[in-house]
């Protein structure tokens, strides 16, 4: 089809002016895209972290509570996990020194008191042998009315006995402003009550699963009494229970000797019981002697070397190649001097036995040896000192049960 001179002046013109207004936004986008780089140019920074930069993940944020192989832990329990704010000081400002042992998230008009680590703003303290701010999580919950403790027991008995961990149930008695145990036996009223669930012992810490549970129930308490709950964070908890862990686990140690008969026969049952009691030591119905000091704390125990336990019933006929002495080191507030006694004890049950002092590998007992464990007795005691945790306390009865 022939197009007329007309028709192809008006298919230029259309073409052209086209192109033109594609040129001109062309022109226009690269003018603004200079504007832009002008403005932004450079790296900016965020208007609520200043010049930090935010953890890409929470996971990021729990690497400040990781450990690396072979550094030294000590316990220590954040109260919250945060990118840490620069801390600017002013001249002859001294920043004071602190030690690096657990603490309870406390106001700025509290006290703590040293020996419990607990909380003092006038209020009385939990007991440290059924609660305390290092050993467990403690969970609170505030009725509008008092709660009888009869109830408070019948709905915990639902779940309780599905923790692997000691649990404790507190109130506050106003009347005699103190907080008390709450057991089976207790017809009381409350308004204020606790509940502490202990987050370590010697098989390990509380798991992720158990811990959930444990919030889970309390808070469906609080909700089926009309209380208010006060909980922690979760994951919080969980990193201080795998840190707690790993600091127990460190100084948890027990020394053992043994007293063997010297020419390898075997120590009559009648003649063993006798020797023992007159050493102090008190046959106990698990099959062990013990030494226990004025208050009745365990010092150390005494077993049979071999399977058979020293039953009262059945010491008189037996026969055993030794003894095993233990001392807890973690549990006796004085090591060093309980280990003491135990050597003693030792000495005199192989005189009067005819039995000869040997370690734990069965080779005589050295003075070197006996220097070494007395060091590593007070290094061990020292270092739960340092990190919050008396030895032979209720705290470090709990936590190495």
């Amino acid at each position: 089809m022939a197009f007329s001179e007309l028709q192809i002046a008006l298919i230029g013109a259309g073409i052209v002016a086209v192109a033109m207004v594609w040129g001109y936004n062309a022109w226009q986008d690269r003018k603004h895209r200079k504007t832009a780089d002008g403005i932004f140019k450079g790296k900016q920074a965020d208007a609520l972290l200043g010049d930090r930069e935010a953890p890409a993940t929470a996971g990021a944020a729990m690497d400040e509570l990781r450990r690396e192989p072979g550094e030294k832990l000590e316990p220590r329990f954040p109260d919250s996990i945060e990118p840490a704010d620069e801390i600017v000081e002013e001249p002859d400002t001294v920043a004071p020194e602190t030690d690096d042992v657990p603490t309870a998230d406390v106001d700025a008009d509290q006290d703590i008191v040293p020996e419990t680590g607990q909380v003092s703003d006038s209020k009385p303290l939990l007991p440290e042998e059924c609660a305390d701010a290092v050993a467990d999580c403690v969970l609170t919950m505030v009725a509008l009315e008092p709660v009888s403790a009869p109830a408070i027991w019948a709905l915990q008995n639902v779940w309780a006995e599905e923790m692997s961990k000691a649990i404790h149930w507190l109130a506050r008695d106003d009347a005699a402003g103190s907080w008390r145990v709450v057991d089976t036996d207790d017809t009381g009223h409350y308004r204020e009550w606790a509940v502490a669930l202990q987050l370590v012992d010697r098989r390990g810490p509380v798991s992720e699963s158990e811990l959930g549970r444990f919030f889970d129930c309390v808070q469906q308490m609080a909700q089926e009494t009309g209380a208010v709950p006060e909980l922690p964070s979760l994951a919080e908890t969980l990193a201080r229970a795998g840190a707690l862990d790993e600091f127990c686990a460190g100084v948890d140690i027990q020394f053992v000797l043994h007293v063997v008969e010297a020419s390898g026969g075997v120590f009559a049952g009648t003649k063993l019981r006798g020797v023992a009691e007159a050493a102090g030591l008190m046959l106990e119905s698990d099959g062990l002697f013990r030494e226990r000091d004025a208050t009745g704390s365990e010092l150390f125990s005494v077993a049979n070397l071999g399977a058979e336990p020293l039953a009262a019933e059945s010491i008189k006929s037996l026969a055993t190649h030794g003894l095993t002495l233990s001392l807890d080191v973690p549990r006796v507030s004085d090591g060093v001097q309980a280990f003491d006694h135990m050597l003693a004890t030792a000495r005199q049950l192989g005189d009067r036995l005819g039995g000869v002092l040997v370690d734990a590998q069965r080779a005589p007992l050295s003075d070197a040896m006996i220097e070494a464990i007395r060091g590593k007795t007070r290094e061990l005691q020292a270092r739960m000192r340092d990190g919050g945790i008396s030895p032979g306390s209720p705290r470090a009865l709990r936590l190495f049960s």
